[in-house]
């Protein structure tokens, strides 16, 4: 069997980061493959550019992987993490335009069926259509 599609979660808060990965391994269990990052180095607010990195190469090196955010400078921080992967892992790494907390559950289910890196980001994607 192949293993499902990775989810890295990324929040400005900690605690909302840390609440939806933990959402997501209640309501699907711990086949999916999942890493989160939430608050700056120091606790506030913010994200960690290098708390990003170290934890979606970790995902990336594995497999497929879908990044799903809340707010602004998350999404900068998952594009360049991105940036610093291996060629070959950059090709199957997404970012998911979705709900963070809805987008996710959505995302860890597609991913539990085996489904693609391609479709689960058009699963979390689809969320609200």
């Amino acid at each position: 069997m192949t293993r499902p599609v990775g989810l890295m979660i990324l929040s400005h808060s900690a605690q909302v980061a840390e609440g939806t990965a933990g959402m997501v391994s209640q309501m699907i269990g711990e086949d999916v493959p999942l890493a989160w990052s939430g608050g700056d180095a120091e606790g506030g607010l913010g994200s960690d550019l290098a708390a990003i990195i170290a934890k979606l190469t970790a995902l990336a090196e594995r497999g497929a992987v879908i990044v799903l955010f809340d707010i602004g400078g998350t999404e900068t921080h998952a594009e360049m993490a991105i940036e610093t992967l291996p060629d070959a892992w950059r090709e199957r790494v997404a970012i998911a335009q979705a709900p963070l907390v809805e987008g996710a559950v959505v995302a860890a289910v597609e991913a539990t069926s085996g489904a693609s890196l391609a479709e689960v980001k058009t699963a979390a994607e689809g969320v609200f259509s």
